[in-house]
């Protein structure tokens, strides 16, 4: 279990960086040109990648790599919809709880054969 809390953990930080480097820019560099931006963003996704890649070795102990997509993905989301309307003020919207309930849904398959047994 502690690989699993280790893993889900260095995701979270790793998709914080990230996030900020795909979608801070629309708020700070805005009026800088698309290049400043993407130069930034590289420098921000390097401290993901510092976070993701061992995330991924350490899960990958246990879980298969589609595990590991879906583990991502719901760490994605939990992190994205408060950035966005935290940080970017965009408003709240229905569309996120159906999106969360999707990847619900990904993660009953990707993991049910730990659930069911199946």
């Amino acid at each position: 279990m502690r690989t699993i809390l280790t893993t889900v953990a260095l995701l979270c930080f790793s998709n914080m960086f990230m996030t900020f480097a795909w979608y801070g820019h629309l708020k700070n560099l805005s009026h800088k040109p698309w290049f400043i931006a993407a130069i930034v963003s590289w420098g921000i996704a390097f401290f993901e990648y510092m976070l993701q890649v061992p995330a991924n070795r350490i899960g990958h102990q246990l879980i298969s790599v589609g595990q590991l997509k879906i583990i991502q993905e719901i760490v994605t989301l939990s992190v994205f919809v408060p950035f966005s309307i935290l940080y970017l003020k965009e408003q709240i919207r229905l569309d996120y709880l159906w999106a969360g309930l999707c990847i619900l849904g990904a993660v009953f398959f990707v993991f049910r054969h730990k659930l069911t047994g199946a």
